[in-house]
């Protein structure tokens, strides 16, 4: 049966991540909880699995459910995570395409889970920064970040020794 199992499904069965990020919510989000864990992939790029409860009610009108979800420059989640700079962003590129641009967060009942891989940047080029969960869905066309609303929760990416 292990053979038959998907490359990605082998290393999240059976490998340890090499980095995670506790990430909390904001005052005003103070029941936002979860964690981000960080898979180096063997041919390059990171497998990422994001596991978030508490999310602000989705059910909301004019709430679509989606919130906005970004790598920032700098690991600094003091509240009101002011310090965490741009979405990171080496090649300068525009949005949606820095590398920080992450797929969005689908909230049922105020619980979001995915995985997904990203060739963009390696896990050593992500250490030390912030994953951001923004209060809205991310437009993918605005300028700089997506139009995606307030940062609501924080995380440090730190390596799992």
């Amino acid at each position: 049966m292990e053979n038959s199992m998907p490359w990605f499904g082998k290393l999240l069965c059976y490998s340890t991540p090499k980095a995670i990020a506790d990430i909390r919510g904001n005052s005003e989000n103070q029941a936002l909880y979860g964690s981000a864990t960080f898979y180096d992939f063997d041919t390059g790029g990171v497998l990422i699995q994001v596991e978030i409860f508490g999310l602000p009610d989705d059910k909301l009108p004019g709430h679509s459910g989606f919130f906005g979800m970004h790598i920032h420059q700098y690991g600094n989640c003091a509240p009101p995570f002011d310090q965490t700079g741009n979405h990171y962003n080496p090649a300068n590129t525009e949005h949606p395409w820095h590398a920080g641009d992450l797929p969005p967060l689908l909230s049922g009942r105020g619980y979001a889970w995915t995985t997904f891989y990203d060739s963009r940047f390696s896990l050593s080029e992500i250490l030390q920064k912030s994953l951001i969960i923004h209060a809205h869905a991310d437009d993918f066309t605005t300028q700089p970040s997506g139009n995606s609303g307030n940062k609501i929760a924080c995380g440090v990416i730190r390596p799992l020794r």
